[in-house]
């Protein structure tokens, strides 16, 4: 297995029943916490400093806080378990390796912020985690352990958007994965006039640290990490790297040292060239490769830390084929609801699809400078800012790359998978990449 000895999860190995959860010291967080006062149990998470896993680094304590004080009688939690974002697996493995951490941290938020139903929404693609959340909700319930909580599983689509908290809630209430105006802690779950049903949503991660501050408490749970961004991450590593894999590793660690010191840096001969943080954030070249994984200084450095799912790139890429791949991704992905954005991600890949193949022009560069400068107009998500930044920040690193293909064929091809995963294999220790994501998705745009 790829996650290291985990001071989130206490173990390395995958927890497979309730009775060997309990051994490891579970339940007693959520007695812990049920034992005292709900305004106690916030505290504790404010006052370990604990940031949303998810992508934002929003102050989880904060959050719960925020829904807690809200008058309104009726309050939900959900769980976020559509992970979707492209070199992101750290959730399915979290799942697959201890469900019942997860469990235990959701039936803690509930009862801090005073709901009764809580819901995980995840793709119902992922048979595998869900098949582990099935057997550890089961399990759980019948050692009577989630009396306080309804506990309902809700299976989605495969869309990108359904891990969009707004969307999800659609998703939750038999909708589509579509982006509403409100956030959930404003207009929740099943809201109507008079009951605006203020909701907490946290990613998988996020609840899966939750038991293990309300045992061990703040004080430890900071001894990880730098001042402002506290405890571990749990990263994704995957691309031009010798050993792939998800691993858990204290914030603050720099790129360069997950890169090479876990990942055993690039094959013999060769230098990173680029490294991309999912698909919402600026890319990081080589230069910046000794920035601290944590919010703040990614943010700094002008990319972000997202959900802590890293795509390298070797010097033998063609860094306009890896933005494409991105680019197609995002348009395909797009829900269509805010015009900017669909016109904006179709026009962007359509351009940068032509200079690929060797009919660009010096003016489709600039072409495509403007259009991530527009995409972003009216949207309802992140998701066309994360094309604009991905972009351009290609177009301006690597500016005189992108000039070498106006007018002629790429010289370096290489067949480079969209790297949305699908699985990974502890066998040969690889991800299994989603082929869906074809050239042919702009085909005929781009004129």
């Amino acid at each position: 297995m790829t996650v290291r000895q985990s001071s989130i999860l206490g173990t390395d190995r995958p927890i497979l029943t309730v009775e060997h959860y309990l051994r490891t010291g579970g339940g007693r967080p959520l007695a812990i916490a049920t034992g005292g006062a709900p305004e106690t149990v916030i505290e504790e998470i404010k006052s370990s400093g604990l940031r949303g896993r998810g992508g934002a680094g929003f102050p989880t304590g904060r959050k719960w806080a925020t829904v807690r004080n809200d008058p309104c009688p009726t309050k939900y939690v959900v769980c976020n378990a559509a992970e979707g974002e492209p070199g992101t697996f750290k959730d399915r493995w979290l799942l697959r390796l201890n469900p019942y951490q997860v469990l235990e941290g959701i039936a803690i938020a509930a009862y801090a912020i005073g709901a009764k139903r809580a819901f995980i929404a995840i793709k119902a693609a992922f048979e595998k985690e869900i098949s582990a959340l099935e057997r550890a909700l089961a399990e759980m319930r019948q050692a009577g352990m989630l009396q306080s909580v309804a506990i309902e599983i809700v299976k989605g689509p495969d869309d990108y958007l359904f891990g969009e908290e707004k969307a999800m809630l659609e998703v939750i209430e038999d909708g589509e994965a579509l982006p509403r105006i409100f956030p959930p802690y404003q207009i929740g779950l099943f809201a109507k006039t008079g009951s605006s049903n203020p909701t907490v949503v946290n990613n998988v991660e996020t609840f899966a640290n939750v038991p293990a501050i309300v045992s061990a408490g703040a004080a430890w749970f900071r001894s990880f990490g730098t001042d402002e961004s506290p405890g571990t991450m749990v990263f994704t590593l995957v691309g031009d790297v010798r050993v792939p894999g998800v691993y858990e590793l204290p914030l603050g660690t720099t790129l360069r040292q997950l890169i090479y010191e876990i990942g055993g840096g690039p094959e013999e001969g060769r230098k990173i060239k680029a490294v991309f943080p999912g698909a919402s954030h600026a890319i990081v070249t080589e230069q910046g490769l000794d920035t601290a994984l944590d919010f703040d200084s990614m943010k700094r450095a002008g990319s972000g830390l997202g959900s802590g799912g890293f795509v390298v790139y070797d010097d033998s890429t063609c860094i306009l084929e890896a933005v494409l791949a991105f680019a197609r991704f995002l348009h395909s992905e797009s829900c269509g609801q805010c015009p900017p954005c669909k016109t904006g991600t179709q026009d962007l890949a359509a351009i940068l699809t032509r200079i690929e193949e060797g009919a660009g022009v010096e003016d489709d560069l600039n072409a495509a400078l403007h259009r991530c400068s527009s995409v972003t107009g009216g949207q309802l998500c992140y998701l066309p800012t994360g094309a604009s930044l991905v972009a351009k920040s290609a177009i301006e690193s690597f500016g005189d790359e992108f000039r070498s293909h106006l007018g002629t064929k790429c010289a370096r091809h290489r067949d480079l998978p969209t790297p949305k995963l699908l699985d990974y294999d502890d066998t040969s220790g690889r991800f299994v990449f989603d082929d869906s994501y074809k050239p042919d998705l702009v085909k005929g745009m781009a004129t």
